[in-house]
């Protein structure tokens, strides 16, 4: 959006001594002291919390408005002040009284200059935070981020994703998805996309809800993000290119509120999905197909069209069976999945926690087997039998046809009432090896000994009481060892933290017929 109100607004100098010391991104709010989501005004270069935090920077545009003299000219000057702020974690630069992102500059390029600064300072404070976590490093008794792995010290090299405002719930996904190996290979072999040429090249782009450019791939933002991830070069890493492509591409995620990680999750593996079967920065589709035989060889789960590597990982066939209570009729349909949505049993929802009494611990299996029994359809959802000729009471009964490589399960915590979306905090119990899913299948006895045998890979936690607030973390392995994932933050975690973790999405990776079954 051109913003009109940048010549009276964009009044710091682009050095300005008056900015806080450290990096941008971690700068306090000078009401709350919240680091989270800090805005700088580009007026007066206070820096103030996002509205999704505590709202401090809005409050302070609001302030501004109340004019301080009577004289009119006073009044119109104080009222176009304090009207521009930029995001100190993305650079991206919003005008409260239009109401939007900001994609145009003053005349002398201020707001450009004014974020070049904010990257230097940024750069700055990260070289020194390496540095000083170099120097750690060189005396193990020092530093927390060491670890014994069979008798030799060795480093972590896992890398946060900052958060952009309230992303945590992308953040989850993308560092669950990026610790499934096969999955997240693939995009990293991918070729990259030739930069742009001309005045355009290598120029940064920011976000806006208004910007015309339509010329944006998910699959190299997503390749990207996932290079970025384990290479240990930085302790985080911000997604913001990404994210602008997911505004681009994906409406319902476009703002700063809380989203939730599971819808997030069938967007971004839907879209993938669909860019990919149109081939891929110029390589065309049957080539990459080529390349990747084995892995579609056996995939017989197509979703809106070929195959991709996300029905190859992810797709799995459901038969839908169905039975007329009247006369017998028996229906069948085969529906392909990506995932599976699994009620908590209603006898468990008052139970918040592993060590609660009052009864048995919700388990996994108890979801499955709510998810696969016979179940007789209500008054609502009537069959509509062709040999009756009319809608019928039946049964319903979901059967697997297929599993998939990569199994994902999606436990369903938020449930509708009358006003509220009310959320299911039940503990459910999860294996870490050896979820055996034989008995749900349609056929069982045509599968191997441990094909259908899987092992934890990632679990996605929701903390808080509803989907529009709350925080999202992840539990991934990553070479035989549990990590927590945290934003910008990772740590070192064991097996123990993990089982207790309420979940709300869990990967499950098939277990190859060579593995142990001790073996993650």
């Amino acid at each position: 959006m051109e913003c009109p109100h940048l010549s009276s607004s964009v009044c710091i100098a682009p050095d300005s001594a008056k900015f806080p010391n450290g990096s941008p991104s971690s700068w306090c709010c000078s009401v709350c002291r919240s680091n989270k989501s800090p805005w700088v005004c580009l007026t007066c270069s206070s820096v103030h919390c996002g509205r999704y935090v505590n709202g401090h920077a809005k409050k302070h545009y609001e302030d501004a408005q109340v004019p301080l003299t009577n004289h009119k000219k006073s009044e119109k000057q104080d009222k176009a002040q304090h009207t521009v702020c930029m995001d100190c974690s993305s650079y991206s630069t919003y005008c409260y009284r239009c109401d939007d992102f900001v994609v145009n500059d003053t005349k002398l390029g201020l707001v450009q200059k004014v974020r070049e600064h904010l990257q230097n300072l940024e750069n700055s404070a990260f070289t020194a935070d390496r540095h000083r976590k170099r120097k750690l490093l060189e005396n193990s008794t020092l530093n927390s981020k060491l670890l014994k792995v069979n008798g030799s010290t060795t480093a972590i090299c896992a890398t946060g994703l900052r958060n952009l405002g309230n992303t945590c719930f992308m953040n989850a996904i993308l560092q669950s998805l990026s610790n499934i190996e096969q999955f997240c290979c693939y995009f990293k072999e991918l070729p990259a996309v030739e930069l742009r040429n001309g005045k355009t090249a290598g120029r940064r782009t920011y976000h806006t809800r208004s910007q015309g450019d339509s010329n944006v791939s998910l699959v190299e933002e997503f390749r990207k993000t996932l290079c970025a991830l384990w290479q240990g070069s930085q302790t985080a890493f911000s997604p913001e290119s990404l994210f602008y492509v997911v505004w681009k591409i994906m409406p319902n995620f476009r703002g700063y509120q809380q989203q939730d990680a599971h819808e997030f999750m069938r967007y971004l593996l839907d879209h993938l999905h669909l860019e990919l079967q149109g081939g891929f920065n110029g390589v065309s589709r049957s080539a990459i197909l080529q390349e990747n035989s084995t892995l579609f060889a056996s995939n017989k789960c197509c979703i809106n069209g070929a195959s991709t590597v996300v029905t190859a990982i992810f797709g799995g066939i459901l038969q839908n069976e169905v039975n007329c209570l009247i006369c017998g009729t028996e229906s069948r349909k085969f529906d392909p999945f990506l995932d599976l949505s699994l009620d908590i049993p209603s006898q468990f929802r008052s139970k918040r926690s592993k060590n609660q009494e009052n009864g048995p611990v919700c388990s996994l299996r108890d979801c499955l087997r709510s998810f696969t029994d016979l179940e007789e359809l209500d008054e609502t959802e009537l069959y509509m039998c062709h040999k009756c000729k009319k809608k019928q009471k039946s049964t319903k009964k979901f059967w697997i046809q297929k599993l998939p490589k990569v199994l994902c399960l999606h436990l369903k915590r938020f449930h509708w009432t009358a006003y509220l979306r009310n959320k299911v905090d039940t503990y459910v119990e999860f294996p870490l090896r050896g979820l055996d899913m034989k008995c749900y299948l349609l056929e069982p006895e045509n599968s191997g000994p441990e094909s259908c045998l899987y092992d934890l890979a990632a679990v996605v936690v929701h903390h808080g009481s509803g989907v529009g607030s709350g925080h999202y973390t992840a539990y991934a392995a990553h070479e035989g060892r549990w990590f927590h994932f945290n934003d910008s933050t990772v740590t070192v975690t064991d097996e123990e933290t993990v089982v207790k973790a309420k979940a709300y999405i869990l990967f499950y990776v098939e277990r190859q017929a060579k593995a142990g079954s001790d073996k993650l």
